[in-house]
């Protein structure tokens, strides 16, 4: 075993990893790889553009390729073994055979500082990285002047001087480090769901880790909503109305109202939720008439990049909006709150242009639970990943 030159400043150390795949969503892949990089691994410091090229060594499909500089605290072996479990949660199944084969991920160390490793389990530089045109071209964008500590040459030179002629094409599409730029390009997340499922709550916290615009529905001061749950027949119009109205006009005022200082925005509700609810409430020819003038209004705002639907099941709703304790909210029944669960499921299969993401919080508790919220980050994640790549 051979261990040269290992040297760190203050706690961390700059190490540079090369990323490729050519199986399945390869964007995707990769975009998903960097934050688990970022989580397990260190700070993505550098990220390169991505190009395509084809597959070196073996019949397969084309490859995408990036590089990356990641400020990491791991020892090299506690490196290697992070990598190789980021490979296997993305679908990499390595094996001994020598032959190369198509991968939805594949990731190397290729420098470790300017540090020099020879084991059994990695190598340090990577031995075959000034051979490769897939590595040097990418990294001489992060990295143009870094030294190989052996071959006493920079990445420009190296890639100068490889002999690979392999096409190297630049693709249009960003990767990005933090999860909170993806999710800002989706420019508007809605959060939607039965009463008492936690919709408020959970905007409020990605607002808060995210650096979001928070957009909340102001109606405790509908004065109609106390009289509707006393009698709904009777109330039913005038409280749908009020509803519109109120929603109208503060969801045009939020959501056209752009914050500089704001990655993107995040409601707990969207204006949609006005037609769901009349339509449960409303007789039908009161319902048709409503649906004319909601149509109208629909047209001119703003729809979310992504429509996130919360689902829990009755009894833990009514848990929920007890312990809450609305006075108002406390005479509704279990036949409401399952016709508005459905409401929402028809609108949501009707709708499929909508980009919905349905979240099931039977079994999760993302208050109280940090690991359920992150739960619901990755499903948010995937969604977006899913929508950009």
């Amino acid at each position: 075993m051979l261990i040269l030159s290992i040297s760190r400043m203050n706690s961390t150390i700059v190490t540079y990893l090369s990323l490729g795949s050519n199986l399945g969503n390869r964007l995707a892949n990769l975009q998903r790889a960097l934050f688990l990089i970022g989580q397990q691994v260190g700070k993505l410091v550098h990220i390169s553009p991505i190009y395509e090229n084809p597959a070196v060594g073996f019949d397969g499909g084309d490859f995408l390729n990036i590089c990356v500089a990641v400020d990491t605290t791991l020892e090299p072996k506690a490196l290697l073994k992070a990598i190789l479990g980021i490979e296997k949660v993305l679908g990499r199944q390595r094996s001994d055979a020598a032959n190369y084969a198509s991968r939805t991920l594949d990731i190397d160390i290729i420098y470790y500082g300017s540090s020099v490793i020879d084991t059994s389990e990695l190598q340090v530089p990577h031995p075959k990285m000034q051979e490769r045109r897939f590595v040097l071209r990418p990294l001489s964008d992060i990295a143009p002047q870094f030294y190989h500590p052996l071959l006493q040459k920079d990445t420009r030179n190296l890639l100068q001087e490889c002999r690979d002629t392999s096409s190297m094409v630049k693709q249009k599409g960003k990767l990005f480090a933090e999860r909170g730029n993806l999710l800002a390009q989706t420019q508007f997340i809605a959060i939607e769901g039965t009463i008492g499922v936690g919709k408020t709550t959970l905007a409020k916290k990605i607002a808060a880790q995210f650096n979001a615009k928070l957009v909340l529905e102001r109606f405790a001061d509908n004065a109609f909503l106390p009289k509707f749950y006393e009698d709904p027949a009777r109330y039913a119009f005038p409280l749908e109305m009020a509803f519109l109205a109120d929603r109208y006009q503060q969801f045009t005022d939020d959501t056209t109202q752009f914050d500089l200082f704001k990655s993107f925005m995040v409601s707990d509700y969207d204006i949609f939720k006005s037609l769901i609810f009349a339509k449960i409430t409303l007789q039908k020819e009161e319902f048709e008439l409503y649906r004319k003038l909601f149509n109208f209004m629909y047209k001119e705002v703003k729809k979310p990049g992504i429509y996130v639907y919360l689902y829990q099941n009755t009894e833990r709703l009514l848990t929920n909006i007890k312990s809450r304790g609305r006075a108002y909210e406390q005479r509704i029944d279990e036949t409401y709150l399952e016709k508005i669960n459905r409401g929402y499921l028809d609108f949501i299969k009707g709708h499929p242009e909508q980009n919905s993401l349905i979240i099931n919080l039977e079994e999760l508790d993302f208050v109280a639970r940090p690991e359920d919220y992150e739960t619901i980050l990755m499903q948010l994640e995937e969604k977006a990943i899913s929508l950009f790549f």
